[in-house]
């Protein structure tokens, strides 16, 4: 009811700026600086200053307004632009009849543009002295009330816009996350990589294991899948020659909503030609600590109640080493299938049915040791069949030259050693579609183009997909993926 009656007045205060021929949403003003090279010129100088030199030029500045308190014959705003927040005061003396129209028509909410020279308040601070404004853009909407602020966490999230005009932090969040993802893209550029594009859509569902989303193309006649990653593409391009290649970009998997899980997400994913899975652990942790300083100035940061040290080098583990180290289980104790189902069983880990063994032992593996990995962690050697694409161990065929990098208790990346020869990929092709048979809906499918592109021959190479999301929110502390998203996936509103 309050909400109704505040925008009423606003829609009455639109209809008097319409009947005074007055456009409420004109563009015809450029401002010339912002808040924050104001303040770069101004901050640190004193109250005497600009007393001494009240010939200082006037600046053009436009923004949002966000508080204001009126004083009869002058008034004192805060403007929020693109780059902070300043003071302005607002007189009639100056501005005769224009201040009747800013009292009787302006609003916090609404966008305006101001013109004047700087000086400090009595209490120091700086102030815009408005001898000129405009209004731009007249809002009919009340912003959230100053002290409560919006909190409600499904509004922060589907008006977004709305919580990045009032909350401050969730813009710093995003700024910090382009951060990231610049200094990314700026040390695999350094590196000699070439950032590429690859299509969005696929006819035949690869490069990971998981559930797509399903579309149709009506002029082909043909079905297709929003991609769940980038790889088979990627590694096409070995193939052609590009022998380091990355991408920044949007995968899709048609999968549940959590804290650390959206359907649609950003990763990089980059592949390396004579390069080892040992290779890229090397190169991660260069990134990742490298970042971290970047970011933060050192190597340790703060997630939660949790202290995370990106100090090189990171531990490391085999997925053997770390049962036994964080869980107690001897992976010698764990050769048939029977008994890891048994096992599976006494951890309450669901079974569909037709889940190897290697399967059933990563079950095991997220279920009692993943959330213990809280520093920087790699766990190497994964069972093959839940590594399709990854070259064989030289020394155990039934492991892969792989890792998943974990930090915070979730899995970061995951890389390996790239399968490159097309007869044994070929039959690891052959039994996800066996898997898919008995009901495991993120069972890959056959490519048998990859297949043809590895026939001509793909260079031994080593590749890596890093979560965007999940390195955002580490280094911004954001308990939830949703924080670092700036639309994030939600249910119809009602």
């Amino acid at each position: 009811m309050e909400e109704n009656v505040l925008i009423n007045s606003k829609k009455e205060k639109l209809k008097k700026i319409i009947e005074k021929g007055i456009n409420p949403y004109p563009n015809d003003f450029s401002p010339d600086t912002t808040s924050l090279d104001i303040k770069k010129l101004y901050m640190d100088k004193e109250h005497d200053f600009f007393e001494n030199n009240t010939e200082l030029p006037k600046y053009k500045l436009a923004g949002r307004l966000m508080s204001l308190r009126s004083f009869g014959k002058s008034a004192f705003c805060h403007l929020k632009d693109g780059y902070g927040r300043i003071q302005l005061f607002f007189q009639k003396k100056s501005l005769q009849e224009r201040y009747d129209f800013f009292n009787e028509c302006v609003d916090i909410g609404d966008i305006i543009g101001v013109e004047g020279q700087p000086f400090k308040t009595k209490t120091g601070e700086l102030t815009i002295n408005v001898t000129n404004f405009k209004l731009l853009t007249k809002s009919v909407r009340p912003l959230p009330e100053k002290w409560h602020g919006l909190s409600d966490i499904e509004i922060r999230y589907r008006q977004r816009y709305l919580d990045l005009i009032v909350n401050d932090d969730v813009k710093e969040i995003f700024v910090k996350r382009i951060k990231l993802v610049k200094f990314i893209r700026n040390f695999f550029d350094s590196r000699n990589f070439f950032e590429v594009e690859t299509p969005m859509m696929h006819q035949i569902v690869g490069g990971a294991t998981a559930k797509p989303f399903k579309t149709h193309h009506n002029a082909l006649d043909i079905d297709l899948y929003m991609r769940i990653a980038p790889e088979l593409y990627l590694k096409r391009l070995l193939v052609g020659g590009f022998e380091r290649v990355y991408e920044i970009n949007r995968n899709f998997r048609n999968e549940g909503i959590s804290t650390r899980h959206n359907p649609e997400f950003t990763m990089i994913e980059f592949y390396m030609a004579y390069a080892t899975y040992e290779d890229l652990i090397k190169l991660t942790e260069e990134l990742l600590s490298s970042l971290a300083m970047e970011l933060t100035g050192g190597y340790k940061i703060t997630y939660g109640d949790k202290e995370i040290d990106f100090t090189p080098p990171f531990k490391r583990y085999t997925m053997a080493e770390a049962l036994k180290e964080y869980a107690g289980i001897d992976l010698g104790e764990l050769t048939t299938l029977e008994r890891c189902k048994e096992v599976a069983k006494k951890l309450e880990i669901p079974l569909k049915g037709f889940e190897g063994r290697g399967k059933i032992i990563t079950e095991i593996f997220e279920k009692t040791v993943e959330d213990k990995l809280i520093n920087p962690t790699f766990i190497t050697h994964f069972p093959v069949d839940v590594s399709p694409l990854a070259r064989k161990n030289a020394q155990n065929q039934e492991l892969t030259d792989r890792f998943e990098l974990y930090a915070a208790g979730w899995e970061i990346a995951n890389a390996f050693s790239e399968l490159n020869d097309p007869f044994d990929q070929k039959e690891r092709f052959l039994k996800q579609l066996e898997d898919k048979a008995k009901g495991d809906e993120e069972a890959g499918e056959m490519d048998l183009d990859y297949i043809r592109a590895l026939e001509f021959g793909m260079p031994p190479a080593a590749g890596q997909g890093i979560g965007i999301d999940r390195l955002a929110m580490l280094f911004t502390n954001s308990p939830s993926i949703r924080d670092v998203i700036l639309f994030p996936l939600l249910r119809p509103e009602k």
